[in-house]
């Protein structure tokens, strides 16, 4: 494998784990020339899984592609590069398996495969996805997801101290 850093060819494998229930693995390698520790990912080739475009059309699946929207979301957010990988990968397991049976995917599964999954993790990384994804033309439509978010967050809040109160009074009847 290159050494992306200078280009040498001599590297050892120092770690490998499989991944995405066993379609991929993935190494941890070391230059053997300037030391330099890269990964690299290993899959089956098969025939391309597809994505299925707004207007229809189709082209082969690309993780450069999501990692890139996702990476972009999370610019000057508190998250590690192996953060996001792990985000990617995720998201890309996810995806595999909706499309499955029939080899595709549309662009709007996966679009809310990652708004879900930014929701978690980073309420601005969601938002910034969001306003690209959902197209939003001017400031109120902008404003009104900021809005849908802190709503959500508040019936969010209302759910858990429900839970908390019935786990209380379930605590004290046990008691």
């Amino acid at each position: 494998m290159r050494c992306p850093y200078c280009g040498s060819l001599d590297d050892k494998v120092i770690e490998s784990r499989t991944m995405a229930n066993g379609e991929n693995i993935r190494r941890r390698r070391e230059c053997i020339s300037c030391g330099f520790r890269f990964t690299s990912y290993e899959r089956i080739e098969e025939k391309p899984f597809m994505v299925v475009k707004r207007d229809n059309r189709r082209q082969p699946f690309d993780s450069n592609k999501l990692s890139k929207g996702i990476e972009r979301a999370l610019e000057k957010r508190p998250f590690s590069t192996a953060m996001v990988e792990q985000i990617v990968t995720e998201i890309e397991d996810e995806t595999y398996s909706l499309g499955k049976a029939s080899r595709e995917v549309t662009t709007a599964d996966i679009g809310e495969l990652v708004l879900k999954r930014l929701y978690e993790i980073d309420k601005v990384a969601y938002i910034r996805f969001a306003s690209v994804y959902k197209h939003f033309e001017d400031l109120d439509e902008f404003i009104t997801e900021v809005k849908s978010l802190e709503e959500k967050e508040k019936q969010k809040k209302v759910e858990e101290k429900t839970e908390e109160k019935l786990s209380e009074e379930d605590f004290s009847l046990k008691s």
